[in-house]
């Protein structure tokens, strides 16, 4: 089957997931912008996470664009990844709502690294699919970020019952990483 009506359901679920966390962000009481002060880490923990949301959508958008096709296996693989995904509005919403506390801070890791693994999965079966020669494992290669991010994450979550801030740091680092411009798969893509 064709990759369209995963890359169509896929997109919608990452949409109503940034919806779902732009409306757990609630307006201060007061009107004057001390205000605001309170809601700096609800802010910030909506950012990171909406920067995490928009690379899953990315890196998804062009890891299909080089997909043909898909079986059975790969759709329960994706549906795996929206899982992990979906956790991210509560976990984002607890984090900024303890200002950054031990357990919050670890349990948002274990979300980042539960959907950098759906990915890999994904990823991996893509690539079973398409073949060891294809456009597609060619465009990732050996994937040196994926396996950055993994290491990260598991360095990042028992550092959260440390120090907290220093995880969500090490979680922003990997945000960091991944917004530069990954050119393996435009570099590959059909026109």
């Amino acid at each position: 089957m064709s990759t369209g009506r995963l890359e169509a359901f896929s997109d919608g679920v990452i949409a109503i997931l940034i919806t779902i966390m732009v409306l757990g962000l609630n307006p201060p009481h007061g009107a004057d912008p001390s205000a605001l002060q309170p809601l700096i880490p609800t802010f910030l923990s909506y950012i990171l996470s909406f920067v995490f949301l928009g690379i899953y959508w990315n890196n998804h958008h062009h890891l299909l664009q080089i997909a043909r096709h898909v079986n059975g296996g790969v759709l329960w693989a994706n549906l795996h990844l929206l899982f992990w995904l979906s956790l991210v509005p509560f976990v984002t919403s607890w984090m900024g709502a303890t200002n950054f506390a031990t357990w919050p801070v670890a349990l948002y890791g274990v979300v980042l690294l539960g959907s950098a693994l759906a990915f890999t999965i994904l990823v991996t079966l893509l690539v079973a699919v398409h073949g060891k020669d294809s456009a597609l494992a060619t465009a990732l290669g050996n994937d040196l970020k994926g396996k950055l991010s993994l290491v990260l994450y598991l360095v990042a979550i028992p550092l959260a019952f440390v120090i907290p801030l220093l995880a969500g740091a090490i979680y922003a680092i990997v945000a960091a990483i991944w917004l530069v411009p990954d050119r393996r798969f435009e570099r590959i893509a059909p026109r």
